[in-house]
């Protein structure tokens, strides 16, 4: 399936085989949250997410996925426009087309996790959990560097 934000030269798109693979792995390489992992399991996670990338002139700029069961549970992960192209409002343009995906639509919980851009988070009615003390989770921080 494909989505195309029109506005100026801004295409996103949810086709997977559209993707630039070298772009996505090599910025999630400069992140705080992702640096280390490994290319095969880039590949994995995006074989089994919704999936959203920017395009301008063709070129992949921006990224996205959604780990979903498309019926009540998302989570937003992975989230980065290019440093040359931020400014011009393509994170937003991206979470809009996000939330108005057809798939995404009258979940129950919509959760992500940031450690800096709340603000721009917030302009889409994201806020901190409420009770988050009855979430649990195991984490692994060293599990990207591990994986197969």
């Amino acid at each position: 399936m494909e989505r195309r934000h029109q506005g100026s030269e801004l295409d996103i798109s949810t086709d997977q085989e559209r993707l630039d693979l070298d772009v996505i792995h090599g910025f999630l390489q400069t992140t705080y949250w992702a640096s280390g992992r490994q290319r095969s399991l880039v590949e994995r996670a995006i074989r089994n997410s919704l999936c959203f990338g920017v395009y301008e002139d063709g070129r992949q700029i921006a990224f996205a996925r959604v780990v979903t069961d498309r019926a009540v549970f998302a989570y937003l992960m992975d989230v980065f426009v290019l440093p040359e192209c931020r400014g011009r409002g393509i994170s937003k343009a991206l979470m809009r087309n996000i939330l108005g995906h057809p798939d995404l639509q009258n979940l129950r919980v919509f959760l992500l996790a940031t450690r800096d851009a709340h603000g721009l988070y917030s302009q889409f009615d994201f806020k901190p959990l409420p009770e988050s003390g009855r979430w649990m989770a195991i984490y692994d921080p060293e599990s990207d560097r591990r994986a197969t």
